[in-house]
């Protein structure tokens, strides 16, 4: 059976490689669709693909909307026992062991792995730490507590500068006491205080996971 070549038009014969008067290539490739994947539907009559043709799993994240309140409300509890007495640095590890005990109860039967509960120890340390700087800068700009917390510090250098003979080291603790010493000292705390209650966040949120975590269902 003849065919026109599609480059000159010309009529060949059927199976020639190459056209006799233009010298055009006449091999051609058919690709076939592959056949469309069946649909099933489920017992409620949703569609349901194939396990051959279902969409990968994604792993879901931690809903920072959800967990902002219980966050937020560790951090205003540990804050509280705080102010009651409670050593600072157990206040900011137990901020974290409340905002998974929290996130729990609100959303019951919810599991929270470490890692999940090292996010919320730390969101909630970083909100520990807010809460604690404006309490404070409102004592110090309202109560006039500064006088009295600049007291405590120079009284703390001096008796961290009575247990050495350095010249050098005297000079730094000297230049501790002085204006800008002092803002050095207050800028250099709120780092580091910033740092731990995060760090010692994470940790007590790693430790609720741990411990309050599983799924009550299983």
């Amino acid at each position: 059976m003849d065919q026109a070549c599609y480059k000159c038009g010309q009529r060949i014969e059927e199976g020639v490689p190459f056209c006799p008067h233009c010298s055009a290539p006449q091999i051609r490739v058919v690709i076939t669709e592959p056949p469309a994947a069946a649909v099933l539907p489920d017992q409620a009559g949703a569609a349901v693909l194939p396990e051959t043709q279902a969409p990968p799993a994604v792993a879901l994240t931690l809903p920072w909307s959800a967990a902002f309140r219980p966050c937020a409300l560790a951090a205003v509890v540990a804050r509280l026992l705080m102010s009651l007495g409670l050593n600072p640095f157990v206040a900011m590890l137990s901020v974290g062991f409340l905002a998974v005990a929290f996130y729990r109860y609100r959303w019951r039967g919810s599991a929270i792995k470490p890692a999940a509960g090292a996010r919320l120890g730390a969101l909630s340390g970083l909100l520990w730490f807010a809460i604690s700087s404006i309490l404070e800068t409102t004592a110090v700009l309202f109560l006039h507590e500064g006088p009295e917390f600049q007291k405590e510090l120079v009284k703390r250098i001096d008796l961290a500068a009575a247990q050495t003979t350095d010249p050098q080291t005297l000079a730094v603790f000297h230049w501790f006491k002085t204006a800008g010493g002092f803002e050095f000292v207050m800028v250099a705390c709120i780092i580091c205080l910033l740092f731990a209650a995060i760090a010692l966040g994470v940790v007590g949120g790693a430790l609720g996971g741990a411990l309050l975590g599983r799924d009550n269902r299983s």
